[in-house]
């Protein structure tokens, strides 16, 4: 009988390791299998209901809206792991390419840098900039800790996310320029896809510009962001382009 993971997955398959940090811990929970969709629905549910659960407890019902944003992008980049990590690994591509996407774990040193940055902001920076903070704006003043720490949280989640596109746009532009020669036309077509499913989701992270306008840092940290993914995703689509 073939060995299977709760997730399951085939521990025979060599590229069965080769998968995003988060796949494996959704599927490594004892006692806890659950399809990667129910995973997803569960992820959002968990999440906004938290969201609503501080905007009723503390009166912040102005803050949902911004709440749900940040619930939403977090869950949209798990879609987007699980959508190319099941696209990539179907594809006859070089291992050295699957392992490095997945097996380095780069995806969480790149989300907590954006973390670590953005923690640095909030708490240091934005108090000593004047005027309303980003956090006494969404959660009030004195800032309620148990609010702080479910935003922090989420923030992480969407920072985590966001590192992994990075990684993903970064890899895939290495991936198109040295390992692609080999590759068949259908191939290099779904692989124009994968980088095409990155550019988008960078782009659904501009939903959370408008919570943050007051703050020309955080626009721009999130805006350039965004033009960077698309501009080196876009290059790697251009060269995978060139090949058919």
């Amino acid at each position: 009988m073939t060995p299977r993971q709760p997730d399951g997955r085939d521990v025979s398959d060599p590229r069965s390791n080769q998968r995003w940090v988060y796949e494996s811990i959704v599927g490594s929970i004892p006692g806890v299998s659950l399809s990667r969709g129910a995973a997803l629905v569960l992820q959002l549910v968990i999440f906004e209901a938290g969201v609503v659960a501080l905007a009723a407890g503390y009166g912040r019902w102005g803050s949902l809206p911004a709440g749900t944003v940040a619930v939403v992008v977090a869950s949209a980049g798990s879609v987007f792991m699980l959508t190319i990590g099941r696209r990539t690994r179907r594809l006859d591509v070089p291992e050295q390419y699957t392992h490095t996407l997945f097996g380095t774990g780069i995806e969480i040193v790149l989300g907590l840098v954006a973390f670590f940055a953005l923690v640095t902001y909030l708490f240091v920076l934005d108090p000593g900039s004047g005027g309303e903070t980003v956090l006494t704006g969404l959660l009030g003043e004195p800032l309620p800790a148990p609010a702080v720490f479910f935003t922090l949280v989420v923030l992480w989640d969407v920072c985590y996310r966001i590192g992994t596109g990075w990684w993903a746009s970064l890899i895939g532009l290495w991936r198109s320029l040295w390992l692609s020669e080999a590759l068949d036309r259908e191939t290099v077509d779904e692989l124009r896809r994968i980088d095409a499913i990155t550019i988008g989701f960078a782009w659904i992270q501009l939903s959370l510009v408008p919570f943050v306008v007051g703050h020309p840092i955080l626009v721009a940290a999130v805006v350039g962001h965004v033009v960077a993914i698309t501009l080196v995703s876009g290059a790697s689509i251009l060269v995978l382009h060139r090949l058919k």
